[in-house]
């Protein structure tokens, strides 16, 4: 089926092969040098733990060419399954400081794959430039400004991630300059921490979409105003299980979410490391749910409403969509 998806990172997306190899070529020791091992380190045990194998991957990346290259393995897996849209988290800051990789030259690299996956694939994407909470202010208005500078060139929005705990309230100018200057803005809460991180999160960042947010249902007021403003959730569920958010698939709230009237979109996170794809993500799903084709239409119709498009590029995807051949 076609499908659109809007919460997926890009670092958290290289496939496991692609991690020996660039490892491999630019020096980078990790603890595991073979598939078998790789999949043993991808065993999360909470998310501090998460967080240290996904800055591990990253630092694997030391130039354009492997931007460019890790951009187009991504954009041709998400032709693959048929993913005609997506806006891909990136994380360009942690890029710069790590791996020593300026900005300019890292937008330039997703530019060019994006250029190739339009006409090779035609398949589109645009990139959500996130802030990491830990990081200061300052560096925080850095990224607001590269995203401002980017706008409609293979950028899309400002994002927010990194440990919910450490809160938002030290980002409250930057977000409320972001707002000045119209730019878009999407932010995870609610994943490894309970309603308070999403009403806060929402409160200062005035996004239209909440990455995660499937603990709303802790407050009963909260998701009444969700409903009532229209806002989107960003669901991922195998994440949230490999993560420890919910002990199973089968004990994940997405249908309470769903059954209370929430709006959401179904999104695979960073899928190879939690052993998914966007399609596995329907499948299981489809299966544990009992969703049929008419739940499918109404959650890829929210994926596009939500995008950060203009209403004219929508109206394109909808009969994209409508009109896509039926796959995998």
């Amino acid at each position: 089926m076609p499908k659109v998806e809007l919460h997926v990172h890009l670092e958290g997306s290289i496939r496991p092969e692609t991690v020996l190899q660039l490892a491999a070529n630019n020096g980078v020791s990790l603890p595991a040098n073979d598939l078998v091992g790789l999949k043993e380190w991808y065993k999360f045990q909470n998310f501090p733990h998460f967080v240290k194998i996904y800055v591990g991957v990253s630092d694997c990346i030391r130039s354009t060419e492997d931007i460019e290259f890790i951009a187009k393995e991504f954009l041709l897996g998400q032709a693959t399954q048929n993913i005609l849209y997506s806006e891909v988290t990136y994380t360009a800051c942690t890029i710069e400081k790590r791996c020593g990789i300026p900005v300019d030259e890292q937008l330039d690299a997703l530019r060019s794959a994006l250029d190739w996956g339009k006409k090779a694939l035609d398949v589109e994407a645009q990139f959500v430039l996130d802030i990491v909470r830990g990081d200061t202010p300052e560096r925080a208005a850095q990224v607001l400004d590269w995203v401002s500078d980017n706008l409609g060139k293979g950028v899309c929005a400002l994002g927010l991630a990194g440990f919910e705990s450490l809160g938002t309230k030290v980002f409250a100018d930057v977000f409320g300059e972001a707002k000045r200057r119209g730019v878009p803005v999407t932010a995870h809460a609610g994943e490894t921490e309970g309603a308070w991180s999403i009403q806060e999160t929402w409160e200062l960042t005035g996004a239209p979409r909440i990455g995660h947010g499937v603990r709303i249902l802790e407050d009963p007021e909260l998701v009444s105003e969700f409903i009532r403003q229209g806002m989107v959730l960003e669901v991922c569920p195998t994440s949230n299980v490999c993560l420890g958010v919910f002990p199973s698939l089968e004990m994940h709230t997405l249908p309470e979410l769903m059954e209370a009237g929430l709006a959401v979109t179904l999104n695979s996170d960073d899928p190879p490391m939690f052993g998914t794809s966007l399609t596995d993500e329907w499948i299981r799903c489809s299966e544990v749910f009992d969703w049929d084709d008419e739940v499918a239409q109404q959650l890829t119709e929210t994926a596009i409403d939500a995008s950060f498009l203009p209403d004219s590029a929508k109206q394109a995807l909808r009969s994209k969509v409508a009109h896509s051949t039926i796959g995998a």
